[in-house]
């Protein structure tokens, strides 16, 4: 153990005081490697003290007052600030390289505590979220998708519901999906091109019948859609954005505001549609028996970018049978007349 470099040999004057019943004494202090060395003014060594041991008894305060260690009656005296200076700084070097159980298991408790706390914030609320999603009950999605449904309308323009032209449009969700088809709705063109809702809801813009001359567009666009709701829940989606509150609320209560339903409701008819993989959708085309050119040719009347959906159309070397029928094709067209 040795002193810093700036202060070896370092020497002033103190009071040194044996024990509680002896005289105080004038002394000469000298600071050296390992040691505090205390000598009479005429440098007659009297005391040797081991710095590490060195306890400061009174800190902060002047003159300064120390002791060889915790159990000894030793005290020594001293206010020569260069001095009270060095040993102190000694002191604190020294007491850095010791080891130090406590500081140890302090950063141990912080390090689990941080852990801790980073789960908290960012494991639990998707955990929370996704374990709500999973319980919730068929009849509660249909619920909420329904109430999201009314909110969208309320923000974009009441939903088409022409009496005829919606039996045309439930033909043409059995037509395309099958058994069990998703309930689907036409919304004036201020919404996206689809949406897809909790509660296995559709929504798709009205443009997509009344600017097309096939119903295969709508089939097609549809079908994209359902492709990204098997990707992503929109119960997920919703819950997600609708925040912590409103997904334990939810859970434990099965109710959801109306407050988080129109800010996602907001949030749908602003966002961009993200696009579909090509293989998924052939897929969908495929169970369908649906042609995928019309869709294709929608989206981009060049073919550029839709090169695949056309050469690869699952229908390409057959005749499939028409989606709808002439009439209900002109009563989907009408689905947003009175």
């Amino acid at each position: 153990m040795t002193a810093l470099e700036q202060y070896s040999r370092l020497e002033a004057t103190g009071l040194w005081r044996e024990a509680p019943d002896a005289q105080r004494r004038d002394v000469l202090v000298s600071l050296g490697d390992a040691t505090l060395m205390i000598s009479t003014l005429s440098e007659v060594a009297l005391a040797h003290w081991s710095l590490p041991a060195v306890a400061r008894l009174n800190p902060g305060r002047r003159p300064a007052l120390y002791s060889p260690g915790a159990d000894t009656e030793e005290r020594l005296e001293i206010d020569d600030p260069d001095m009270i200076t060095a040993i102190e700084t000694v002191r604190a070097a020294i007491d850095r390289k010791r080891p130090h159980p406590g500081r140890l298991r302090f950063w141990i408790g912080a390090g689990l505590a941080a852990a801790m706390l980073g789960l908290a914030v960012f494991w639990l609320p998707g955990a929370l979220t996704r374990q709500t999603v999973a319980l919730l009950p068929e009849a509660s999605r249909a619920e909420i998708g329904t109430r999201l449904l009314q909110e969208i309308g309320r923000l974009a323009g009441p939903i088409c519901t022409n009496p005829r032209g919606s039996t045309a449009l439930n033909r043409l969700a059995r037509r395309t999906f099958g058994e069990g088809a998703p309930r689907v709705a036409l919304l004036p063109s201020s919404v996206p091109e689809t949406l897809a809702l909790p509660g296995g809801i559709l929504v798709a813009n009205a443009g997509l019948v009344e600017d097309h001359e096939t119903p295969e567009v709508l089939a097609g666009y549809l079908l994209a859609e359902d492709v990204r709701r098997a990707e992503t829940d929109p119960m997920l989606t919703l819950l997600t954005e609708a925040g912590l509150g409103a997904t334990f609320r939810l859970l434990t209560t099965g109710h959801i505001a109306q407050d988080p339903l129109h800010a996602h409701a907001a949030s749908l008819l602003s966002r961009d549609t993200p696009s579909v993989a090509d293989t998924p959708l052939l897929t969908g085309f495929e169970a369908a028996g649906i042609s995928s050119q019309p869709y294709a040719f929608a989206r981009d009347p060049t073919g550029e970018s839709v090169l695949a959906l056309i050469e690869a159309d699952p229908m390409r070397a057959q005749a499939p049978a028409p989606l709808l029928s002439d009439a209900d094709w002109v009563s989907l067209q009408d689905i947003c007349g009175r």
